[in-house]
């Protein structure tokens, strides 16, 4: 083997432990929350990045508007806000 080739093979091997350890997983992830946000519907309840739980009652294209508290105060919230949905109302009628 020529030297530039040797000095060449490890930098490749370690570009793709680099690809197979970080880069994929995390595409992998972000691709799931921008599914998971794409697929908010109305009767979600949901958590923010903020952690306000509260419960969708309209979604629009780049915003959602949720119910709050006791006293269903509303909140427009964007979408990119948005860190998990708890559950579904049609997935609770669905089970009783």
């Amino acid at each position: 083997m020529t030297p530039l080739l040797q000095a060449l093979v490890p930098m490749v091997v370690f570009i793709l432990i680099f690809y197979v350890l970080i880069i994929r997983p995390q595409k992998k992830q972000e691709r799931e929350v921008t599914e998971m946000r794409a697929s908010v519907s109305v009767g979600d309840d949901i958590v923010t990045i903020g952690g306000i739980v509260g419960k969708v009652i309209k979604v629009k294209e780049d915003e959602l508007i949720i119910e709050v508290g006791a006293d269903k105060m509303k909140l427009n919230v964007k979408k990119w806000s948005l860190r998990e949905i708890i559950k579904s109302t049609k997935a609770n009628n669905e089970i009783k």
